[in-house]
């Protein structure tokens, strides 16, 4: 089989694409991929991608942690929202957490009716999913969870990272696996001054959060590759 890697670079372009045969990649790099990386990598037992903010409460009386963002900003009322600094060992050892978020956890939702397997992936885990894609004998679809479906720079970026890591090992790529790789060549040497372009950088940066996109674009701190099993993220076993 010759495999193939695929970006699609918003979740509105998801049905345009076979997957039932695929993995596919769900990427929310500024925060909810990453997020999810550092968390699964801190021992939380497991991570629940709920769709609606309501969704959370319906897990509220059963001693879960209780995540929900919306536009940049932790909801009222929940634990914490999807910083990498909320998803530290001392908070998630041991622990399940409901996540929704508002562009990720769509993205999820979206991969899992149709995809063979739903896999995170954040600059965090780079070199480790990559080494686990290689192994597959699976094509590839790269999903950029987008800012409200519309295409951003920083999902498309770290596309760009592993269509460049795994170019030896595919054989077929479509123009937006192209184009991602190109706009990668671009930032790699600085990805945040690239990243000063982007509109979401810009609204977090209004949120006063700068240390989180600078923590969410540091290359390969965790080994951890978040799969979804069932409704649960949970650490890959390969």
């Amino acid at each position: 089989m010759s495999k193939k890697i695929e970006v699609c670079l918003t979740p509105s372009l998801i049905d345009l694409y076979d997957i039932e045969q695929s993995i596919v990649v769900v990427i929310d790099i500024l925060r909810a991929t990453s997020s999810i990386t550092y968390g699964i990598e801190n021992g939380a037992t497991a991570i629940i991608p709920v769709a609606n903010v309501e969704d959370c409460l319906n897990y509220s009386d059963k001693g879960y942690l209780l995540a929900a963002e919306r536009n940049g900003e932790v909801v009222e009322g929940y634990d914490f929202g999807n910083s990498p600094f909320s998803y530290t060992k001392e908070k998630v050892s041991g622990k399940i957490i409901v996540l929704t978020t508002t562009n990720g956890t769509k993205a999820l939702h979206l991969a899992n009716k149709r995809a063979f397997q739903v896999v995170i992936g954040s600059f965090l885990n780079l070199d480790s999913l990559c080494e686990y894609l290689k192994k597959q004998d699976k094509n590839v679809l790269l999903l950029c969870a987008g800012w409200k479906d519309q295409f951003n720079l920083e999902d498309t970026l770290f596309a760009g990272a592993v269509v460049s890591k795994l170019r030896k090992n595919f054989e077929h790529f479509d123009d937006s696996s192209v184009a991602a790789e190109d706009l990668y060549s671009l930032a790699k040497d600085d990805l945040r001054k690239y990243l000063h372009k982007s509109s979401h950088s810009h609204r977090l940066a209004q949120l006063n959060i700068e240390e989180d996109v600078v923590f969410c674009l540091q290359l390969n701190v965790c080994e951890a590759i978040p799969v979804l099993q069932g409704e649960k993220l949970v650490k890959l076993v390969s």
